[in-house]
């Protein structure tokens, strides 16, 4: 089996050695095609309007000066073109990637992309606790992500569906236990602005997120990682809303 890997937090984050050492239990075919820098919150975006550059890193791994998208195209359709892999993988993100997180989110674009390019793909990523930022634990998935990995992929999943797994922010030992979940949906009340001053007396502002933990409904993405479960929701990039539709129609009908 041959593995792309990929993520957000650019070619030298640490979720990438664990994302490696992942891989590396499942297959040694593994290629890396990461971002030069950090892309957090890069979403689903390409660059169009400038060209990409490549860097040679090893003999399998490459940095580009872009987003996970574009790292993932250029490793389909020109690094890897004459042998795609058969599994994507982006992350390990430092930090969940739940609920809303998912419209925001570099690491699941990265795996998005894969499975636009019609290759099974899957993102990870490990729940952090901002006040122990120091302290991450990445021997979670680090003990956990090849197996689970090994088990969605003897299960299966559609071609139009992306596998987007979160693990808790607890030592390895002490997951409970790994769940399929739907995508929760965040407190936005703990959305807020912090403005501050440089040192010219001109002011710049920080978007963040108050330090609460919201209280997510059973059998959400949310709710099993604030337990300390292995959550893994299977996403779909059609965003149309069905129920929606006849009534619209309807009112063009009439008139």
């Amino acid at each position: 089996m041959r593995i792309l890997l990929t993520n957000d937090d650019g070619v030298e984050a640490p979720g990438l050695d664990v994302l490696t050492k992942i891989a590396s239990e499942i297959t040694d075919d593994i290629w890396v095609v990461a971002p030069e820098t950090d892309q957090s919150g890069a979403s689903h975006s390409l660059t169009l309007n400038e060209p990409l550059r490549l860097r040679q890193l090893g003999e399998r791994t490459f940095a580009i000066k872009g987003t996970p998208t574009d790292c993932v195209i250029m490793g389909l359709r020109h690094i890897l073109q004459d042998g795609p892999p058969d599994l994507v993988l982006s992350g390990v993100n430092r930090g969940q990637n739940m609920a809303d997180d998912v419209t925001y989110s570099g690491t699941i674009a990265g795996a998005m992309e894969g499975m636009l390019l019609g290759i099974p793909s899957i993102a990870l990523s490990l729940a952090i606790n901002m006040k122990t930022r120091p302290s991450i634990r990445w021997e979670t998935p680090m003990t956990h992500g090849a197996d689970v990995v090994k088990k969605l992929l003897k299960a299966g999943w559609p071609t139009d569906v992306v596998l987007n797994i979160n693990f808790p922010d607890v030592e390895p030992e002490n997951v409970i236990e790994t769940i399929i979940t739907r995508q929760g949906k965040r407190d936005t009340g703990l959305l807020r602005i912090e403005d501050r001053m440089d040192t010219r007396g001109n002011p710049y502002y920080w978007i963040g997120f108050n330090r609460s933990l919201s209280k997510p409904a059973e059998g959400t993405d949310l709710w099993a990682v604030y337990s300390g479960r292995i959550s893994v929701t299977p996403l779909y990039l059609d965003l149309t809303h069905f129920e929606s539709i006849k009534p619209m129609v309807d009112v063009f009908r009439s008139d």
